[in-house]
Formats: C-alpha cells, structure tokens, sequence
C-alpha cells in the first residue's frame, strides 16, 4: 500500500511541474503576442511593418492581429487546461506563420522580411510542439490513473 501511495505522490509532482512548464510557455507566449499587439495599436508602433509598408497594408497587418487576439485567447484555455484550446492555438499559430510565407513569397515591403531565412519562420511552431506534448502526456497519466 505504501508503494502505491509514493508512486501517486511522484507522479502528481510529475503532473503539478509539467502543468507549471505549460503555463510558464503559454505564458511568454501571451507575453509576446498581447506586447506586440500593445506596441502596434497603443505603444510607439512597433517595428515589423516598416513605416510606409503598415499604412499601405494595413488588412495584413489587421489580419495578423487578429490572428494573435485568436492565440491569445487559446492560449489562456490550454493554460486552464481545456484540451479543445490546443486546436485553437494550432490554427491561429499556423496561420500567423503562414501570413508571414504570404509576406514572404509576395515580396510585401515589411520589416520584419529583412534578412531572415524562409525556414526560420518554422520557430514558430517549436513552443507550441512542447505545450502539446506536455498537455498530452498530462491527459494519458490521468486516464491511465482512472483505469488503474
């Protein structure tokens, strides 16, 4: 009885630093997008667009916002451990990436084009590969527990 209850004990401390891992990315992920958003609309304006590029673009520049709110948001979900939030931040995450390909393979004048390899936009999906893998290896220890 008293080996059950250690493993218990191991594997809920296992469960509590993943769920913390989970929110400390979903966190600086969130971090990021609602600075960037704040930069763009309340700050100084930030410098991804370039300035002669935001204003000649500017349904670009709403739609990758948008896309950030829709990230945002899912991200809040997974971090309160809402399994149909990681479809959320799926979609937004590749749709943000797959904006920046449109900018990219259109030769749109943004600033943020400058000097970057087309594969290092990839990036983008290493945070979110991790808070997946994590979420889910969360949900299988509490299914295997329930059928234990």
């Amino acid at each position: 009885m008293h080996g059950i209850k250690t493993t218990i004990q191991v594997l809920g401390r296992s469960l509590l630093i993943r769920q913390l891992i989970i929110g400390a990315l979903a966190g600086l992920l969130i971090f990021y997008h609602s600075y960037t958003l704040y930069d763009l609309y309340l700050g100084s304006g930030t410098d991804l667009y370039g300035g002669s590029s935001y204003s000649a673009h500017i349904m670009f520049v709403h739609a990758q916002s948008l896309l950030r709110i829709l990230i945002i948001a899912s991200l809040l979900l997974v971090a309160m451990n809402r399994r149909f939030a990681l479809f959320g931040m799926w979609i937004g995450i590749s749709a943000l990436i797959a904006t920046h390909y449109w900018a990219l393979f259109f030769e749109l004048p943004f600033r943020f084009l400058d000097g970057r390899h087309p594969l290092s936009y990839l990036k983008g999906f290493i945070i979110p590969t991790a808070i997946t893998f994590l979420f889910v290896s969360i949900n299988i220890n509490r299914e295997s527990g329930k059928g234990a």
